[in-house]
This record gives C-alpha cells, sequence and structure tokens, in this order.
C-alpha cells in the first residue's frame, strides 16, 4: 500500500521543495520504519532536490496481525481473513498510518516554517491502487469539490482478459494548490469513504473524528450528508448525531440533513459497543445542557440504555400465573419486574452506605430520576454512551429548572463501559443496571477491567436476567431471549460463575439475591449481585 506526496517549488519561491520534509516532519536525508498494530509504515524519499520533493509512505501490512483486529462478522475460520486487498489497496488502514506518522502534519504544526505550514503548496498526490466503490465518479464526487483535479484511472480485473470489466479499484492522482495539512485531512476522511468500510469497529469517538479531521472544509462540502454515511459506515445513530452537529456548525437546521429522529428507538450497534480500538479520548459532558441543541440521536452502545427497553422486553411476553403483567393498574398485582428492579438496587445501595454512587449505562435516567429523589445520594454520576440518551435523560430529571442544589448532586457523562476513565474513580458503589447482557462476551473481561479494576468502587451492584426463568413467558419462544439486543441472558449459575471469577480477580465478595417473583424451579426473572471490596467487606464484618 503506498502513497507518494509531491510538492514542486513555485517559480521565484523563497523556499526550496525539500522544506516538505520540515512540514512531515521527517528528514528526506533517511528512512524511517513506524511499527502499527497491523504491521509497519516506511517513510522514505524517492526524489529529494530543491525543484521537486517526493515523499513515500509505504505500508507493510501483516496479515496475521490484521486478523487480531478482525471487524465483526467475518467467519472465524475464514481464508479471507488471511487473503485480501488490505496490504495493497489503499483503505481505512492508510488513514490511520496518516493520522499517526504525520500526526503532526495532519495539525499543521510546523516550528521550523510555520509559514509554509499555512499556505498552500503545488502537490500531486498518487496512490497505485484505491479501494474505491463506485468507480471513477465517486472519487471525483469527494475530492473535486475541495479544490484538487483528479484523475482516477479503473483497475482491470485482470489485465489479460479485458472482457472480465473493471474493478472497484482505481489509480488515483490528485494535483491541486492546496496547504497540507488540508490535503492529508482529505486523504484520513474520504479513503475510507471511497472504500465504503472500515478495519475496525466503529465507537462513538468516530464523531468527533470525523468532525475534528473535516473541520475546515466538510461543514462546506457539497456531499458532506453522503461522506458522513459512508465514513461513519451507515450507523444510523452515529450518522444523524454527526449531521446534527455539522448543521449547528453551518447554522442551519438539523432536519434539512435528515438528522433529527422523532421518537422511536435507537437502534443497537455491537459495533459501536465493542470497537476493537480504543477511543482517542474520553468525552466528557459534564452539562448535558451545552448539547442539548442537537436533537439527534447519539450513539448507542449495548451496555447501557435499558432502564426503559429493558422494562419493554419484560413486558412483551404474556407472563405465567405468578408473574404480573409489567405496568400493571390492579391493586392486587405485585409491582412491575422494572420497579422492583430498581427496589432492589436502591435497598442494595442504602445497604452498602453508598453515597457516591456511579450509575454505567444510565441509559433515559430511569435509575437517576430514583437516585436524585434520595438525598441520602450525595453526589451521582450517570454515564452512558448514546448522546441521545443523555439528553432524554438531562430532559425527565428536568435539570434546567432544577434548583443549584440538585443540579450541582448530579453530572452526565458520556463514556463507553470497556474503557477506562480516571474521572470515575473513587465513588462508593457503582451500578450495572441489565446491563451486561448487552455487551458481546468476548468484551467483558474489558468491562470488567474498566469498572472492577479501573474504577474500583467500594461495592459494585449488578442485575441481568436469569435466562431460566424465560421458560415461564408464554408467548418467548424457547431458546429466545427477551430483547433482541441482548447478547446472552444467562442461568443463576453462569451468572454466579462469571461473577465469582470477576470478585477472586479484582478483590471482591460477591452476594446474591433474587428480584421479582420467586419460582421453586427456575427461580426469579431478575438476579442480582453485590460485590463489596474486600477492605469494605472486613470492616463491615468488625462492625
Amino acid at each position: 500500500m503506498l502513497l507518494s506526496i509531491t510538492c514542486t517549488r513555485a517559480e521565484g519561491a523563497d523556499w526550496a521543495a525539500t522544506d516538505l520534509g520540515f512540514l512531515l516532519h521527517k528528514n528526506p536525508a533517511r528512512v524511517q520504519v513506524f511499527e502499527q498494530s497491523y504491521g509497519s509504515a516506511h517513510v522514505l524519499y524517492p526524489e529529494a532536490t530543491e525543484q521537486r520533493c517526493t515523499a513515500a509512505l509505504l505500508l507493510e501490512i501483516d496479515p496475521v496481525r490484521l486478523v487480531r483486529g478482525k471487524t465483526r462478522g467475518t467467519p472465524e475460520f475464514s481464508l479471507g481473513q488471511y487473503v485480501n486487498d488490505r496490504p495493497y489497496a489503499a483503505s481505512s488502514l492508510l488513514s490511520v498510518a496518516i493520522s499517526t506518522v504525520f500526526k503532526s502534519a495532519l495539525h499543521g504544526k510546523c516550528d521550523q516554517r510555520p509559514e509554509l505550514a499555512a499556505g498552500a503548496l503545488p502537490l500531486r498526490i498518487e496512490l497505485p491502487a484505491v479501494a474505491c466503490k463506485g468507480g471513477p465518479d465517486t472519487a471525483e464526487r469527494g475530492f473535486a469539490p475541495l479544490g484538487w483535479q483528479v484523475r482516477a484511472t479503473p483497475i482491470p480485473l485482470d489485465p489479460a482478459f479485458p472482457e472480465w470489466g473493471e474493478s472497484h479499484y482505481v489509480q488515483l492522482e490528485l494535483t491541486g494548490t492546496v496547504r497540507l495539512a488540508d490535503a492529508l485531512s482529505h486523504l484520513y476522511v474520504l479513503l475510507p469513504v471511497l472504500d465504503g468500510s472500515k478495519h475496525y469497529w466503529l465507537a462513538a469517538d468516530e464523531i468527533d473524528k470525523l468532525l475534528r479531521a473535516g473541520s475546515g472544509w466538510l461543514p462546506a462540502h457539497p456531499e458532506r450528508t453522503w461522506i458522513t454515511r459512508r465514513y461513519l459506515a451507515r450507523r444510523h445513530s452515529l450518522v444523524r448525531t454527526a449531521l446534527a452537529r455539522l448543521a449547528e456548525v453551518d447554522d442551519i437546521a438539523p432536519e434539512s440533513l435528515d438528522a433529527v429522529d422523532e421518537g422511536g428507538a435507537d437502534e443497537y450497534d455491537s459495533e459501536t459497543a465493542t470497537s476493537s480500538e480504543p477511543p482517542e479520548q474520553n468525552i466528557v459532558v459534564p452539562d448535558i445542557a451545552e448539547t442539548a441543541a442537537v436533537t439527534a440521536h447519539g450513539s448507542t452502545v449495548s451496555a447501557r440504555n435499558n432502564r426503559s427497553d429493558n422494562a419493554a422486553s419484560d413486558s412483551m411476553h404474556t407472563p405465567g400465573p405468578d408473574v404480573p403483567a409489567e405496568g400493571t393498574t390492579q391493586d392486587t398485582a405485585r409491582p412491575s419486574l422494572a420497579v422492583a428492579r430498581r427496589a432492589a438496587v436502591l435497598s442494595a445501595l442504602h445497604d452498602v452506605g453508598a453515597r457516591r454512587v456511579l450509575d454505567l449505562g444510565c441509559g433515559e435516567g430511569a435509575l437517576l430520576r430514583e437516585l436524585l429523589a434520595d438525598r441520602t445520594f450525595a453526589e451521582i454520576v450517570g454515564v452512558d454512551v448514546s448522546m441521545r440518551a443523555l439528553r432524554i435523560a438531562q430532559r425527565r430529571l428536568r435539570l434546567d429548572r432544577a434548583p443549584q442544589r440538585v443540579a450541582d448532586r448530579i453530572t452526565l457523562r458520556q463514556g463507553a463501559l470497556t474503557y477506562s476513565d480516571a474521572a470515575l474513580r473513587g465513588f462508593d458503589a457503582a451500578v450495572l443496571m441489565e446491563v451486561i447482557e448487552h455487551v458481546d462476551p468476548p468484551r467483558l473481561d474489558a468491562l470488567a477491567q474498566a469498572v472492577f479494576g479501573s474504577a474500583a468502587p467500594k461495592s459494585v451492584i449488578v442485575t441481568t436476567p436469569n435466562g431460566e426463568y424465560n421458560a415461564l413467558f408464554e408467548t418467548l419462544p424457547a431458546g429466545s431471549f427477551r430483547h433482541p439486543d441482548h447478547r446472552f441472558e444467562w442461568s443463576r449459575a453462569e451468572f454466579e460463575t462469571w461473577a465469582g471469577r470477576v470478585a477472586e480477580k479484582y478483590g471482591y465478595l460477591v452476594r446474591f439475591e433474587p428480584v421479582g417473583p420467586q419460582d421453586p424451579a427456575y427461580g426469579s426473572p431478575t438476579q442480582l449481585a453485590v460485590f463489596d471490596k474486600l477492605t469494605q467487606a472486613a470492616g463491615k464484618g468488625a462492625a
């Protein structure tokens, strides 16, 4: 995979073409190698004179390393994991290399030649093979409005058999007078757009990457909606949020970009929840009112927002004789399972003496509302990856109308539960209410490390459906889950095994409690575990 950038000295210019080395922060006199997660990136200069200088970025892809981070949906035993176009055709792999190898140049930083970094240069960019689904017209569509002269030559499937037609690869040549930082940002964004896919799973921070890289040109691009959709791999929740933020930048109505979705549940995007690439930074939203103008969906995370959707899932099937329907108004009926679940969590929080509480995967704020109503809890932090869910939570909690002393007790933060966040350390308790069943099993270890290892609260309260109890839901087909977002629904033994392993690894004691009506054979519909730090548990014993 090869990218070459050629700079030609303009007539009468007071700079040399070899100053390209200053702008790229790479010495033309030597070859440099930079290790990547998927192989090696080499930077070399095939030509370096005062009149003309060419810098080449050559990626050497290791197919085995690439498989270790394979995208979701790739067959486990597929030859296609090892034999594919990734080592040869420019794609998102090259975008990642640009952002790491040419990071300073991408941001327009050059202390030695600041005036050159700020100005437009005569550039020619060449890519021998680019994955370009849609052909030359697609390349023209993306690059031409940015001031490039585009030459995209289709590559035949096999030159020996012209009757086979053209492949979806093109040889791409871009020429124009463009600032180097802009040229790199164009490539960073548009190469995955032309390909239509990425080599890693999408996380919520992809929106920030896109808007940051395209800040100088994307809002004004006539194809910004198409670019946004392709860059975010058509993940609708991410796309709507990105388009709404672009609409704010351009001071237009989000509706004009189809960036508003009135009502309806946000679709679950498992790839958002389980990105194999850590976010560049945790996105903190201390004041959700700052982003309340964005009315689009936020990005959903499976391990997150089931204050409402699990309440729905508990009522979507006809219960057995001992299971009252969710939301029933009959005086003789038991409280709904959602109400009973929240009551059990609040009781557990009081039992462990918590005053500073994390609600991880807080969703639309059902539990946050009850925590805020209880003055026992002096500090409450709700964390969710979905901006849409956080905005709904803010509206439901009426934080804009609440007295300052009430609003000061609660903070809403955007963050993925599988990544550590230093700001979440030191709390008395963390709650994962109906969260873990939305996380793909291979990512549960990462979640456990982030919660029990990094945040390490004194107590952790976890609830999850009891899969055995599903037999009592008369309209739930055998083997089905209560909600389509669920990745698993453990039996009591499976939950206890997982909880015991986590407790032993991170130094907790764990106990289990049933939630909801109990059946002699199948147990309760919800199972709850309370984890206490060993030092915390010892203190309770001494008391």
